[in-house]
C-alpha cells in the first residue's frame, strides 16, 4: 500500500494525481482508466479542499493499494473534517438542462457511474472515502 499525507488545498490536487498516476503507470493501468481516476482524484479531493474543514487548511491522506485477482486499484480519501458522506446525497437530473438542474451532486454522480465500487464511512472523527476500479 502507498499512501500519501499533505495539506487539503487545491494544490495538493495536483500533487495526489501525480502521486496516483506513478503508482498506475508502472502497474500497466490503461490510459483510459487512468483518465477516469484522474477525475475522481480531482472531485473528491476537491471536495475536501472546499467543505471538510470550512475556512482553515487541514490534513488528508490519500492511499492506493493495487489488487491482483481482479485486476484494479483501490484508493482511500480520508480527512477529519466535518462529517458528510456524498454517497447519501440525491443524484442529479441528468436528463434536465444544465440552467434547470440543481446546483451541486453532478461530481459524485460521475464518480459513481466511472468508478466499479465507491464507498464512505465515518470513523474514530475520519471521513473515509474508497473507490474501487478495475483494469
Amino acid at each position: 500500500m502507498h499512501k500519501i499525507e499533505l495539506n487539503a488545498t487545491t494544490e495538493g490536487i495536483n500533487r495526489v494525481t501525480d502521486f496516483v498516476n506513478d503508482i498506475l503507470t508502472s502497474a500497466g493501468c490503461p490510459t483510459k482508466v487512468m483518465m477516469q481516476v484522474d477525475i475522481v482524484i480531482d472531485e473528491m479531493f476537491s471536495n475536501i479542499v472546499r467543505y471538510a474543514y470550512g475556512d482553515i487548511v487541514g490534513m488528508a491522506s490519500v492511499s492506493v493499494e493495487l489488487t491482483d485477482e481482479p485486476r484494479g486499484v483501490i484508493i482511500t480519501f480520508t480527512d477529519t473534517g466535518k462529517p458528510f458522506d456524498p454517497l447519501q446525497q440525491e443524484e442529479p437530473d441528468v436528463t434536465l438542462s444544465a440552467e434547470e438542474r440543481r446546483i451541486g451532486g453532478l461530481g459524485i454522480f460521475i464518480v459513481r457511474k466511472t468508478m466499479d465500487d465507491v464507498s464512505y464511512d465515518y470513523k474514530d472523527g475520519k471521513n473515509i472515502l474508497t473507490i474501487r476500479k478495475y483494469f
